[in-house]
């Protein structure tokens, strides 16, 4: 009877021995469905990590770019608060933005610095404003100025002015897509010299340039508070993906 317990207690002590320690499940991180789409996010929704801007006008607050004047800091000439990556030829631009009644402002991309200032950029413009007089154009900063107002269709040839080739809709209904006072997600796709600007999902203009010489096949990407009255300005979600 005393043997039993004497081979229980050597069997358990083999068994003891030759116990191995689990492996630690490996798990691989999930890609949310827009990386799994190829979009990559521009900003952290924490910090300004990534971004250069005068912070007199430019702070993170609520998971979004916030740029604002007040009226103790009038601004002079537009400014910019510009990511620090480069936008190559051929990419798509998705963001969120929310702008004031009284806020002027517009997402530039395959602009350049302006030499001898801080924070400008030339290049052209998603516009946007609060009264939404100007929202969804085309606005060449520091450049050909109007490129395509909302509704239009415009081709650029080389040497000369936009020329109306064409409409995607009448410019005061494309108007009412537009949320005042609330967040809106714009849409760029750029391929080549076609620019689309789309927003809330209806296309509000589109430029076809073939002017190789006077616009910017690359280059740099900032948002803009515009010369003008006390605004705020915020942004948010921004992405980017090359096709």
């Amino acid at each position: 009877m005393k043997a039993l317990p004497c081979l229980l207690i050597a069997c358990l002590s083999l068994g003891a021995a030759e116990v191995v320690p689990p492996t630690p499940k490996q798990t691989m991180p999930v890609p949310s469905a827009e990386e799994a789409l190829g979009w990559k996010s521009l900003f952290d929704g924490q910090t300004l990590k990534g971004w250069t801007g005068d912070p007199k006008y430019w702070r993170c607050e609520g998971g979004a770019i916030v740029g604002e004047i007040t009226p103790e800091t009038i601004v002079k000439r537009n400014t910019f608060i510009i990511w620090e990556g480069s936008l190559p030829g051929d990419f798509e631009l998705k963001a969120e933005y929310r702008i004031s009644d009284a806020g002027n402002s517009g997402i530039n991309y395959h602009s350049a610095d302006v030499a001898g200032l801080t924070f400008a950029l030339t290049g052209p413009q998603a516009d946007i404003d609060g009264k939404n007089k100007h929202t969804g154009q085309n606005y060449e900063e520091r450049g050909r100025t109007f490129n395509a107002l909302r509704g239009q269709i415009t081709r650029i040839r080389p040497g000369q002015k936009a020329e109306v080739v064409g409409s995607v809709g009448d410019p005061k209904e494309l108007a009412t897509f537009i949320r005042n006072g609330d967040w809106n997600e714009y849409h760029l796709i750029v391929r080549g010299g076609t620019q689309v600007h789309i927003l809330n999902g209806h296309v509000m203009s589109v430029v076809i340039d073939d002017d190789a010489t006077a616009r910017h096949p690359e280059g740099k990407l900032g948002v803009q508070v515009h010369v003008g009255p006390p605004m705020k300005v915020e942004y948010r979600n921004l992405r980017v993906r090359q096709p």
